[in-house]
């Protein structure tokens, strides 16, 4: 990634993600956007990415959809086995991660973004 990019992971399915994505794309001119379902990233990097969050799989997860609930509620996953949740269902995740220089935030509103942009990267208002 360049040091100027913001990546947003998404769920095009969900009302926050889109907001999130248009929201960013009007204070940074760097975006780069990856819809989850699209994405087959292997372990290594969710882990990272959990890293950057400083959080745990079952943190990003949305327990309330109904696949979270028929497959995964009520499992008591190793650390591999919550990163092969991941993977194999990205679609689970309950809001957009914006990343950016290392860092990462879950985007539960659509600002959260605004966590990774810093002053010198915003789109200047004419």
């Amino acid at each position: 990634m360049h040091p100027n990019e913001l990546l947003i992971l998404f769920n095009r399915d969900s009302a926050v993600a889109m907001k999130t994505l248009a929201f960013a794309k009007t204070v940074s001119n760097h975006i780069r956007d990856m819809e989850f379902r699209s994405l087959k990233f292997p372990n290594t990097i969710w882990k990272e990415l959990l890293n950057m969050l400083n959080l745990e799989a079952k943190d990003i997860l949305d327990k309330s959809h109904p696949d979270y609930q028929k497959k995964i509620m009520g499992h008591d996953f190793s650390t591999e086995g919550w990163l092969n949740v991941l993977s194999h269902n990205s679609y689970l995740i309950k809001a957009p991660i914006a990343v950016k220089n290392g860092k990462a935030v879950l985007c539960n509103r659509p600002k959260d973004v605004l966590k990774l942009i810093n002053e010198e990267d915003k789109i200047p208002v004419s």
